[in-house]
């Protein structure tokens, strides 16, 4: 009787265990990033209210507003908003939408994954992974539309350098510092994947740009800019091809590589949710709304990103590839710091990897080909300066990371080769911001 007693327990406890691993296959260390910037919410006075709607809507309210660490940022998008109305400096309105932005991307990856508990593993895991970098998208959409494609190619191209050596590195210095005497292990395979698409997407960056070194030297008089706009747009077909293999490999095949680990008790109030706080209507509606403000702030940043370039004597090319990006991936870069400090380097990096595999791979191509049907003539041609510091920082971390263990000095590397290339970029603003594409 016992026995049978102890069988059915450990059957319920296994069952238990297979349906929580069900609920986490579509998390990925983006959302696990960003729940390490939220917060424990308070519920004893809403459950005082007599009211059941009312108690319902206060609820979604605090999960969705207060329940962030992050909450302190969001009066930034009511500034914005007035600053736009009431015509304040443009230099204002632009780094007034860039703070809002930060708390506006946890928020998203919130919804998206509240959003993913209702609809299956696979399902969820892939928006999660599509969701993972849609300000850069949304801000990328509204450049084409206004014809910018210097701000859309700075932008991304910053975005890449940002995580593979500002986010990372940062983590990989403070993680180790806050770890001395040991070396920080991590899951070589996963950093292998990711950064065999990055090398994958530099070539895919090289070609139209040696193609137009080739025909302005006369070996192939074919050759012309019409043609590297075709070979880009046939990469970058390629390129979503290969991501799209990518998250078969990452969802189905190979899970079990991208899994994070989140077991331990880190003693403190962050939190991650292993079911919904919102109901799916509920979630999709907020989802909706976050869109909206970001798209809204992200029209704010593009319209005003030249006015903001001549207020303080910076290229257009500076701000998108340096100052955006550092903003724009903030969260990140706190989460995958936090990640680091508490010896979790496989978050970490599928973090600050998967990203700048996500932009790379997914957001750069979808750019091309998006502007492509709007009749915008975007390619990959990133010119010689911008394609070579993306290749040097692709292959600094491609080695850095082969070995499956890190220390602080590996981070700090990673860190002086992000400040000369912002230096590089800095001292070419002399130029003007047409030197660019």
């Amino acid at each position: 009787m016992e026995s049978a007693s102890a069988s059915a327990a450990a059957g319920l406890l296994e069952h238990g265990a297979k349906e929580l691993a069900a609920r986490h296959l579509g998390r990925t260390a983006h959302n696990l990033s960003s729940s390490s910037l939220r917060k424990k919410s308070d519920l004893a006075l809403l459950r005082k209210v007599p009211c059941g709607p009312l108690r319902r809507l206060l609820d979604n309210l605090q999960q969705v507003l207060l329940a962030t660490k992050l909450v302190l940022l969001f009066p930034a998008v009511i500034l914005a908003l007035a600053a736009r109305f009431f015509r304040f400096g443009q230099e204002w309105v632009f780094i007034l939408s860039l703070i809002g932005l930060i708390p506006l991307a946890e928020r998203l990856s919130f919804l998206t994954e509240q959003v993913a508990f209702y609809t299956g593993p696979t399902v969820g895991g892939l928006l999660n992974a599509t969701f993972g970098n849609v300000t850069e998208v949304i801000i990328a959409i509204f450049a084409l539309y206004e014809g910018k494609v210097v701000v859309v190619k700075c932008s991304l191209l910053g975005s890449v350098l940002s995580n593979l050596l500002l986010v990372l590195g940062t983590s990989l210095f403070l993680g180790g510092l806050a770890n001395l005497g040991t070396e920080q292990p991590y899951d070589r395979m996963q950093a292998d994947v990711s950064t065999g698409l990055l090398i994958l997407g530099v070539l895919c960056h090289s070609l139209p740009l040696l193609l137009r070194y080739a025909a302005s030297s006369g070996e192939h008089v074919a050759a012309s800019w019409d043609s590297g706009l075709e070979l880009s747009r046939a990469c970058s077909i390629v390129m979503l091809l290969a991501y799209v293999a990518y998250l078969f490999f990452q969802l189905k095949t190979h899970r079990q590589l991208f899994e994070p680990q989140e077991d331990e008790d880190d003693g403190d109030d962050s939190v991650t949710q292993d079911e919904a706080v919102l109901g799916f209507p509920s979630a999709i509606i907020w989802l909706g709304i976050m869109t909206l403000m970001t798209a809204v702030l992200s029209e704010f940043v593009v319209s005003t990103i030249e006015a903001a370039s001549k207020s303080w004597e910076l290229s257009v090319s500076f701000i998108s590839i340096i100052l955006i990006p550092i903003v724009g991936n903030a969260t990140e870069h706190a989460g995958a710091v936090i990640f680091a400090f508490k010896n979790k380097l496989d978050i970490t990096l599928g973090v600050s990897l998967g990203s700048a595999t996500q932009i790379s791979m997914f957001v750069v191509p979808l750019s091309v080909l998006v502007a492509w049907i709007m009749g915008v003539p975007m390619d990959l041609d990133f010119n010689l300066i911008e394609t070579g510091s993306l290749f040097l920082a692709v292959l600094v971390t491609t080695f850095t990371l082969q070995d499956g263990s890190s220390h602080y000095l590996k981070g700090l590397l990673l860190l002086f080769c992000y400040i000369v290339i912002a230096i590089c970029f800095f001292v070419l603003r002399q130029r003007g911001s047409m030197h660019f594409f």
